[in-house]
């Protein structure tokens, strides 16, 4: 079944995109596909799996090398200014190690779209991934770029970080598209409540001559992320979302080192996937 009319909002969230993994898997399994989706941080880099078809890659390729130094470590970060290596994470592993099946994601009529935070004003810019090549896997890149532990990620002469910074769930974005019905995949379970990031001393420090808008978008995060959960539940009470949430906690940390955590974590979206294909599919009309 391919949705044409309604859209598909990813969220981030690090390794608790191990989740949104597998519930995406479970879409593909049954054959359902949306032909809107846009995906910041962890939506975006594991999102993209999704328009080339390719189940069970995210979970395949992170359980692979989470212990590789080279895809994430404190001694990337130090050697190279990445947590998560760049070279390594976006271009050995999508066309060396677990190729990134380029053919199958250009040929798929999905339009998929990935945000990253501005530095220059603080806001998230969007961008269509249509070709899935070395210049989309940038913007991929740009928008799991968690600040402090990343470099900034230079496109077109401007520098990008964490999508998830200036709108970590984009559904205004997909209405601005003309979307008045979209499925929104949240990787926090109902009743969660952001509170300030606690590296905001560190993030001032580093950016408040750089990059004085990241800090001002880092520092009101949290309010504004509330207030999107707060739209999420207005527009479920009225019935224009449909909203897919982990049942509780996934407790995951954004490093993880353990194969079987992460997999782990996947199992509970498969199985959140599964327990909500039936309604999802009437809310589509199905």
């Amino acid at each position: 079944m391919r949705v044409g009319d309604t859209g598909l909002v990813l969220e981030g969230g690090a390794m608790r995109g191990m989740f949104t993994a597998g519930v995406l898997d479970v879409f593909m399994e049954s054959g359902l596909w949306f032909d809107n989706t846009v995906g910041i941080s962890a939506g975006a880099v594991f999102g993209c799996n999704y328009k080339s078809h390719q189940i069970g890659r995210t979970v395949r390729y992170n359980k692979r090398f989470c212990q590789n130094r080279h895809y994430c470590s404190w001694w990337s970060w130090l050697t190279t200014g990445d947590l998560y290596g760049a070279d390594f994470g976006y271009r050995r592993i999508p066309f060396e190690l677990d190729k990134f099946d380029t053919v199958a994601y250009q040929a798929d009529p999905m339009r998929f779209w990935v945000g990253a935070t501005d530095l220059s004003d603080g806001r998230c810019v969007f961008h269509e991934c249509v070709k899935g090549d070395e210049y989309d896997i940038l913007w991929m890149r740009a928008s799991a770029s968690m600040p402090v532990v990343s470099r900034d990620v230079v496109i077109d002469g401007h520098h990008y970080l964490d999508g998830g910074v200036a709108d970590a769930i984009p559904l205004d974005f997909m209405e601005e598209q003309g979307f008045k019905r979209n499925v929104v995949l949240l990787t926090q379970p109902a009743g969660f409540v952001k509170e300030p990031n606690s590296m905001l001393p560190i993030i001032r420090m580093k950016y408040k001559k750089s990059a004085p808008a990241l800090v001002e978008a880092m520092e009101t995060r949290h309010t504004r992320y509330n207030k999107t959960l707060e739209v999420i539940r207005s527009r479920e009470a009225e019935g224009s979302v449909f909203c897919i949430r982990p049942p509780e906690a996934l407790g995951v940390k954004s490093v993880v080192k353990d194969p079987d955590e992460l997999e782990r974590v996947y199992q509970v979206g498969r199985r959140t996937g599964e327990s909500v294909l039936h309604p999802l599919m009437d809310f589509l009309g199905a």
